[in-house]
């Protein structure tokens, strides 16, 4: 794709200063984009802040994205800056507790459809007017392949991935009168820091070691491999340029034709 496909646009990316957050705000930089990120992490903030495109194309803020009144207050920076976006990547979420349903504990459930699910209310809620002002542009929601298959031990956080698939078919049918175009990506085994952790409590709780739930993992796919923060991060960049102008209520897999999650 052109380094420059996303030349002044306007972005806004929750959880954007680590992980598949931070790697698609580097793809859109690089691409062209203007970039508007918050996260819980004040360090990672504190980090961003020194980039050399800071105040030029990258603004960074702390945000408590299941905070109502801290997503209230990012979105009010964003507005001194800008009155219109042309994408808003919903990519905060938790992984959940590990194990059977019911031996869950209640607030456990609760936290995880918070940050997972009403986060992206809060978000959507805000952006909608600026995309509107816009006159279109893209939502992009990122849900998981336990949003279209299940995930045992994993209830909570399988429960709120379907339910972002949810919101994203249904905002697609509201808003595509207005241009906007709405689309779920569904990441397969993620290389990265979430991954060591998922690993880590389902081999404690199977009391197996973790090189084995490793290979598991990365045999749930056809494809045998792992998935990279980069190849979200350049999916993305593809849905909000122009070249995916006709895509929108889809749920698209980057996984390495994932097959089962067990």
């Amino acid at each position: 794709m052109d380094n420059q496909s996303l030349k002044n646009k306007k972005i806004i990316i929750s959880a954007g200063a680590s992980g598949i957050g931070l790697a698609t705000a580097k793809v859109c930089l690089s691409r062209g984009a203007t970039v508007y990120l918050c996260d819980l992490n004040e360090k990672y903030i504190t980090k961003l802040k020194k980039h050399p495109l800071k105040n030029k194309r990258l603004f960074a803020y702390v945000c408590d994205a299941s905070n109502e009144y801290d997503v209230s207050n990012f979105f009010f920076e964003i507005k001194k800056k800008t009155k219109k976006i042309d994408a808003l990547i919903n990519n905060v979420g938790v992984a959940g507790p590990t194990g059977n349903l019911e031996k869950l504990e209640s607030d456990d459930w609760e936290k995880t459809l918070k940050i997972n699910v009403i986060s992206h209310f809060y978000f959507s809620k805000l952006a909608i007017p600026m995309l509107k002002k816009n006159k279109g542009g893209s939502i992009i929601n990122l849900s998981s392949g336990a949003g279209i298959m299940g995930f045992p031990l994993r209830s909570p956080y399988a429960a709120s991935k379907w339910a972002v698939i949810g919101v994203t078919k249904t905002l697609a049918m509201e808003l595509g009168k207005f241009k906007i175009r709405v689309n779920a990506i569904c990441p397969g085994t993620i290389k990265g820091d979430r991954m060591v952790r998922v690993i880590r409590d389902k081999a404690n709780f199977l009391n197996i070691s973790k090189k084995n739930i490793e290979k598991e993992f990365v045999s749930m796919a056809s494809m045998n491999c792992w998935i990279y923060e980069e190849d979200i991060a350049k999916t993305c960049s593809f849905l909000i340029s122009n070249d995916g102008e006709r895509i929108s209520g889809q749920t698209i897999a980057v996984d390495g034709n994932a097959i089962r999650l067990d």
